[in-house]
């Protein structure tokens, strides 16, 4: 087969090596696939989709046909009561800071059970920032976290302890900028029976955030009672331009609604502009996506194993999420594999990353990001602050042999920088 990349050819022979070692793992992950697209197929049916869905509307948005019939898609796909899905959530952030916003009130304790949240979400909750800022502390909301076991699973008997009288249970399910695992559902099943038996009424909330369809269930099939996502990572499936989604309870979705638009109007008022058809499809390629995005990171982790780098999770091991974690050792490393990545894009594939202070980030920041909408991470990309332990944040891949390459070239890149040798 031809090369158009000029790749060593040692370096080819342990990605070949490294692929037939995921031959399993792919099965498995192919299998979810199916089973998810049906799942989804079959919500896009039993709600009777239409072509007059895909249309947008104006103005007040009034009986927005296929913004409502969205909502009710996404419910049934995830198992939930309803949804609110919205392209003018603009990020993830935003679609978690709603929901928390919609459901906390004032002398309200929000208790995280899976240790420090998210870096951008500290300035929320108002660990982070300064008084006054309009942070939930500045509202008059409590705010405690629970720490993590040695081995980065969540303290149970802690969590038993420290919820009672908790409005709302917090779970944040990927890993972020940390090294400890990312929870699978049954993880997350755990934490949340262990809640509900010891404070029934809390209100468990699901950062569900690279998530989505890497099962076949997701939170809300297990009790969560919200869970939240971004629409350019999973359930965008590539081709949402942006947006998210919140998925559960009724009553709690009518509560964010009222915080995203207005309080009384709710749901019933948003115009969709030119954006239905997008969400639509992209939550119909989703599960095919996210399998895609899935088999790239398997396959950095066999290949990069393969090269002396520890990777999380380690080859083999359950996925929780599209997230590889590539812990490189030292700065020049992590630099140099970022770069590779963006060498292997197929937008800005010329451009040459640098760390630079990004908003709601406490540290420097190194991103690879040659996508064809800015910022998503369900297509290849690559981050990670500039900090111990020097690790690469590796996801997404909206087609598998692009992003295979895009891996290869990271490794080839730092042979190029003399970062990693054979």
């Amino acid at each position: 087969m031809r090369d158009f990349f000029n790749i060593d050819k040692r370096l080819l022979e342990k990605a070949e090596a490294a692929e037939r070692a995921c031959e399993k793992d792919f099965e498995r992950i192919e299998s979810i696939a199916r089973a998810n697209g049906e799942k989804v197929l079959a919500a896009f049916i039993n709600n009777r989709v239409s072509e007059p869905c895909l249309h947008g509307t104006t103005g007040y948005g009034y009986d927005d046909l296929g913004r409502d019939v969205l909502d009710r898609v996404y419910a049934e796909a995830f198992g939930a009561e309803d949804a609110l899905v919205r392209f003018n959530f603009v990020n993830g952030t935003h679609t978690i800071s709603t929901a928390l916003y919609g459901v906390l009130r004032p002398g309200d304790r929000l208790l995280m059970c899976t240790g420090a949240p998210y870096d951008t979400l500290e300035e929320i909750v108002g660990k982070r920032g300064e008084a006054g800022n309009g942070s939930l502390r500045d509202y008059g909301v409590l705010y405690e976290e629970v720490g993590l076991k040695e081995n980065g699973m969540p303290d149970l008997e802690r969590i038993s302890e420290r919820v009672k009288g908790a409005k709302v249970a917090y779970i944040q399910r990927s890993r972020g900028y940390s090294t400890r695992p990312s929870y699978t559902v049954s993880d997350i099943e755990r934490i949340i029976k262990t809640v509900k038996a010891a404070e029934p009424s809390a209100i468990v909330m699901v950062d569900n955030c690279y998530g989505e369809f890497v099962e076949e269930r997701e939170p809300t099939d297990v009790g969560a009672d919200l869970m939240m996502g971004s629409l350019i990572k999973n359930p965008g499936g590539g081709i949402a331009s942006t947006g998210g989604y919140i998925a559960g309870r009724r009553d709690l979705i009518e509560l964010c609604a009222y915080r995203l638009t207005c309080v009384g109007m709710g749901k019933e008022i948003g115009a969709t502009l030119h954006q239905n058809r997008e969400m639509y499809l992209g939550f119909f390629l989703a599960p095919q996506t996210v399998s895609n995005a899935v088999k790239t990171s398997v396959f950095a982790c066999r290949l990069f194993s393969s090269l002396g780098f520890e990777t999380l999770p380690a080859p083999g091991e359950p996925r929780a999420d599209i997230i590889a974690s590539i812990l490189l050792k030292n700065e020049n490393s992590l630099c140099s594999f970022i770069r590779g990545i963006q060498r292997g894009s197929p937008i800005d594939g010329f451009v040459s990353p640098e760390p630079s202070d990004m908003p709601g980030y406490e540290s420097k920041v190194i991103m690879a990001a040659g996508a064809f909408t800015m910022g998503a991470s369900i297509e290849l990309s690559a981050d990670a602050p500039i900090r111990e332990p020097f690790a690469a944040w590796l996801q997404g891949g909206i087609t598998y042999p692009a992003g295979r390459m895009g891996v290869i070239m990271a490794a080839q890149n730092m042979l190029d920088e003399k970062t990693l040798t054979l």
